[in-house]
């Protein structure tokens, strides 16, 4: 590792270790800042990334911290849409909109958070912002144009995690073992798939929704049009806590043991690549130009460049 001293602070630079070596043209390089705090949440804001911490959401470019905002506990992942950050407050149990260009509050809507502890997400789809409102079940459907709750739908009591995409949002409770497949269009659940131990974080992309079965160590594939599992990959004894993303033609898994992430071939459900080393829990973002990752009790951010040739 090597430390390269720039104008925004010190950033360390170092080759990825691979914990499997499949065949590959180049080994990502992993570019690694310090964020004091307990940086974990991350949503992509062209080449810069939002990062949740202790009492505040930063704005991180690969060149060091380009803006905050104070918040009393912003928690969950979060959600960029209508030129605007969306970010829970478990203190406050807000939904809170921040402006992107002047990283300034612009609406704070009493929502409810159904998880307190953070664990849970904030997503855009249809047109709507959706945040888990209530513990028993109840998701929060927001109007962008006006910044107030316009529905309420009922699901699963625990449904903390929330994916938008394939044409539907999709909820999963831990307690209930569940994904639910909700119908935009008429507010309500169209489809119920029992799941694994402890689901947790989940993705709709590349195809598929893709949702981490925590407790059993694999990641479940959900069939979009019937909602029923149609695949699993075993990635290790269990996953608790990191963080799923799908995009450029595959399904990119935060772990917690063993690597820092893992690359998952979405046809196939082979792993094509186990990359870094184990980190902690955290979270992760795919773009084109490269993948984000957080490693809160290492209190870093990383850049892993080129996500085309990882995995091959």
């Amino acid at each position: 590792m090597r430390l390269l001293t720039t104008t925004w602070g010190t950033i360390a630079i170092a080759s990825c270790c691979w914990a499997v070596t499949p065949a590959r043209a180049e080994a990502p390089r992993e570019q690694v800042q310090m964020v004091p705090g307990f940086a974990d949440f991350l949503a992509v804001d062209g080449k810069t990334v939002w990062a949740t911490n202790v009492g505040r959401v930063e704005r991180w470019s690969r060149h060091g911290k380009r803006a905050e905002v104070a918040l009393a506990h912003p928690c969950g992942a979060m959600a960029i849409a209508f030129k605007s950050l969306w970010v829970a407050d478990c203190k406050q149990r807000t939904l809170n909109r921040i402006d992107l260009k002047t990283a300034k509050i612009t609406a704070t809507i009493a929502t409810g958070i159904a998880n307190p502890k953070g664990e849970l997400n904030v997503v855009a789809g249809a047109g709507s912002i959706w945040v888990a409102s209530e513990e028993g079940g109840a998701i929060a459907r927001v109007d962008p144009a006006t910044n107030g709750v316009i529905a309420s739908i009922h699901a699963n009591p625990g449904s903390y995690y929330l994916a938008f995409g394939l044409g539907a949002l999709w909820a999963v409770s831990g307690t209930q073992q569940s994904v639910q497949k909700i119908d935009p269009a008429t507010n309500s659940v169209v489809a119920t798939t029992a799941l694994g131990r402890e689901p947790g974080f989940l993705v709709a992309g590349e195809g598929a929704v893709w949702v981490q079965e925590q407790g059993d160590g694999t990641v479940a594939r959900i069939d979009p049009a019937s909602g029923a599992v149609s695949g699993r990959v075993k990635v290790d004894e269990t996953l608790k806590y990191g963080d799923i993303d799908a995009g450029g033609g595959k399904v990119w898994l935060r772990t917690t043991a063993g690597q820092t992430f893992v690359v998952i071939d979405p046809v196939t459900l082979a792993i094509k690549a186990r990359v870094g080393a184990a980190a902690g829990s955290g979270a992760l973002r795919y773009t084109r130009a490269g993948v984000w990752t957080t490693a809160h009790d290492a209190h870093t951010l990383s850049w892993w460049g080129k996500p085309g040739k990882i995995g091959g």
